[in-house]
């Protein structure tokens, strides 16, 4: 079930998980009731507020971290030293591997209230363990995904570059990072995401370089001696047009590209073009950085602006850093289970989703039921095997993983309505119905 990469296998995830979890586990075990066979599902109940689709991102982490769920002798000391002593517990944890069943939407799909993103039938023990680790990656990947996804779409085909590392945790920048490029953005600032997932890399110079020297011309002479006259000059530390001028001097006109860090980043946008164009530099980008997020980026489309940098608002999902989704039991031995919390209502029965499409491929609905869908024509079955009996159903390794995924969702993604474009806010483009 381990698939060999060549990579470091990533940190044992057992421990991340809550404790009221294996409170559940041990009262399970001393009653009898650990190994009934359980479905949980993980779903929505709603988008984030006024967006119009979500998109699936995670599912590959959560199956790569999954052959590594173990308890070893250093997770049951922690677990001692924690106050956990119940041997019957301690002993079952010891032996743990799982050896149940998932199955969910293939990563980088679009998902909607309702959506059964991921089902595990498991006995419940099993299940029921796997609760935080699934929440705590898909709710972060998907988040940003999401983000992401409406920043592609905003900024219509020009490429964004991922470089929020300095404003996240360092293994969330790396997910943020996978996520990012799963919807569409071209190169990461992140080392890692490149090594572990292949996610081209891309990064030049930043305020302090220009500072180190003695003037704006000796840093920039530094940075082309080194890395070319292709590369892009970070031209607003002082003046912005003394600095094009001089990057064009120092470089010539086939400079590849300015960077605009501050201030009214149109009007600079399109002075800097003017500028550039006068001195014979007509080829030579421009690259705007500086608290984007999808609205800022809309809001430079008249602007003559070449590649998007994007930090602080990607990795915090834009103002939804979580998604919302939740891990239901909805199925016990064979017998439908629901919440009737006010609020909180579940559907029992495990779910069947298809997502509708027309005659001419765009998606119509989402369909979602505890019974047999009847197909139509234009039908997408949505959920697909995943592991079967403990097993990855494929063997695929990281960067592979995650180019397939960004190839499922460019295909998915051209299905959607027009109306699901629209950065304003909104309902969810796709109903979910029941049958």
């Amino acid at each position: 079930m381990v698939v060999d990469t060549g990579l470091t296998p990533p940190p044992a995830p057992a421990l991340f998980t809550d404790r009221y979890e294996l409170t559940m586990v041990a009262a399970a075990l001393a009653d009898g009731t650990a190994g009934r066979d359980c479905v949980f599902e993980v779903f929505a109940r709603r988008l984030p507020h006024g967006r119009r689709y979500g998109v699936l991102a995670g599912t590959g982490r959560l199956l790569e971290a999954l052959p590594y769920f173990r308890f070893g002798d250093g997770e049951l000391a922690a677990l001692r030293e924690q106050g956990l002593t119940d041997a019957r517990l301690l002993d079952w944890l010891a032996d743990f591997r799982f050896s149940g069943d998932v199955d969910g939407y293939a990563e980088g799909d679009l998902y909607f209230p309702g959506s059964p993103v991921l089902t595990v039938r498991a006995p419940f023990a099993e299940g029921v363990l796997l609760e935080t680790l699934a929440l705590s990656v898909l709710n972060h990947d998907s988040a940003i995904a999401s983000a992401a996804a409406r920043m592609v779409a905003a900024a219509c085909e020009r490429p964004c570059i991922e470089m929020g590392s300095r404003r996240t945790h360092e293994e969330a920048a790396v997910a943020a990072a996978r996520a990012a490029y799963l919807v569409g953005f071209a190169t990461t600032s992140n080392l890692e995401a490149g090594r572990r997932y292949g996610v081209p890399t891309s990064g030049t110079s930043a305020h302090a370089f220009t500072l180190l020297h003695d003037d704006e011309r000796s840093a920039f002479q530094a940075q082309v001696d080194t890395l070319g006259p292709g590369t892009t000059l970070l031209v607003d530390t002082y003046d912005v047009d003394q600095g094009i001028r001089t990057a064009v001097e120092v470089a010539g006109p086939e400079l590849g590209g300015i960077r605009l860090d501050s201030g009214d980043l149109p009007t600079l946008a399109t002075h800097a073009r003017e500028l550039l164009d006068s001195l014979g530099a007509t080829k030579t980008r421009i690259v705007v950085t500086s608290d984007l997020d999808e609205y800022a980026i809309s809001g430079l489309m008249a602007a003559p602006v070449d590649r998007y940098g994007v930090g602080t608002s990607l990795v915090t999902g834009s103002g939804a850093p979580t998604v919302g989704m939740v891990y239901k039991l909805v199925e016990r031995d064979g017998v439908p289970v629901a919440k009737k919390s006010e609020g909180k209502r579940s559907v029992g029965g495990r779910k069947h989703a298809v997502r509708r499409h027309d005659a001419d491929g765009i998606a119509t609905a989402e369909v979602v039921s505890s019974a047999p869908v009847t197909p139509r024509d234009g039908d997408r079955d949505l959920v697909v095997p995943l592991v079967r009996g403990g097993e990855l159903c494929e063997e695929v390794g990281p960067a592979d993983a995650l180019t397939r995924a960004r190839a499922h969702h460019e295909r998915v993604r051209e299905s959607l309505p027009a109306e699901a474009w629209a950065l304003s806010r909104g309902e969810p483009v796709l109903e979910t119905a029941s049958s």
